[in-house]
């Protein structure tokens, strides 16, 4: 298993790190433009090998696609930052073209790859590459469910004073601040709804504190967070070299589930070797359905400023 991070920041790294610690892939190779960047960066995790006890080799490289030849899985993580102040969708103008050329020169050299997105605004990215790359839907895979997803779980523990292990929950739709569906009435606490130990505004204030858990971060760090993305992709990209078809909700593109087409959005998928194997089209209340059509449409506005 042969694993490509493009960008050696602090996600990509994070990526890169992750991986390696889970021992599952044979090879990382983290590639960035900046000369000697992902080399410094391999070279310092490397020197972690022993000391965490993994065997997964590291390779940096400076803008060399030729060494991400035969990737079994290809991250993108690569595009300018979001600052303090800054929407995921004013990123769009720069990280579209960084993203479009990154994923071409991927796929060059990695033809059979599967892809996963970080880059934002993460669903109009993923969705500009179903559009210009020609791979099949299932191996084109947006990052953002499994992050909001995890920072739902943390924020329900919290909430509930509980351990992480004994909490479960989901979030769907797109991710962005105004347009991720925490689904609140589906988490549990070892099977037990959460309704059973929170009130409605407890469980309303744990909504709206996961949908600007990003930047709540932005704010407090200076910069996007990089810890809980690089958990994220490493999860993904775990179960899909192991193929253990663990749900993640994952920005897939739809054609017809869900009632919505024609666009990349975070809903429930089962990975494996193939990449997204299955999109799991769980049942919706009224007022779910109401807030992922509105979140798509948040979505589509902002896939079309796209210049396709």
């Amino acid at each position: 298993m042969k694993v490509t991070v493009v960008g050696a920041g602090a996600v990509g790294a994070s990526c890169a790190e992750y991986i390696a610690i889970k021992n599952f892939a044979s090879e990382v190779v983290l590639l960035d433009i900046k000369e000697g960047f992902a080399e410094g960066k391999a070279m310092d995790l490397m020197q972690t090998a022993s000391l965490n006890g993994f065997d997964t080799k590291i390779t940096g490289v400076t803008n060399d696609y030729s060494k991400t030849a035969g990737s079994d899985v290809c991250v993108i993580t690569s595009g300018i930052p979001r600052k303090p102040g800054m929407t995921r969708e004013e990123l769009i103008g720069i990280n579209a073209g960084i993203v479009k050329t990154v994923s071409s020169n991927l796929i060059k050299n990695s033809p059979d790859t599967i892809i996963i997105v970080v880059s934002n605004p993460m669903d109009t990215m993923t969705y500009l590459v179903h559009k210009t790359t020609g791979l099949p839907k299932e191996r084109i895979i947006g990052m953002g469910g499994a992050l909001d997803s995890a920072r739902f779980k943390y924020r329900l523990a919290e909430a509930l004073g509980a351990p992480i292990s004994d909490v479960d929950g989901m979030v769907i739709g797109g991710h962005s601040d105004k347009g991720m569906v925490p689904l609140i009435n589906k988490a549990v606490r070892n099977s037990v709804l959460v309704s059973e130990f929170l009130s409605e505004d407890r469980m309303e204030q744990v909504v709206q504190d996961t949908k600007v858990g990003g930047a709540t971060l932005t704010g407090l760090l200076g910069t996007s967070a990089w810890y809980a993305p690089g958990a994220a992709v490493s999860g993904m990209v775990q179960a899909i070299a192991c193929d253990t078809k663990k749900i993640f909700p994952c920005s897939a593109l739809l054609e017809g589930e869900f009632g919505l087409s024609d666009l990349s959005i975070g809903v429930p998928c089962v990975l494996g070797v193939n990449g997204i194997e299955k999109i799991v089209e769980i049942s919706l209340t009224d007022a779910e359905k109401a807030k992922l059509v509105e979140s798509a449409e948040g979505v589509k506005k902002t896939n079309g400023l796209l210049e396709l």
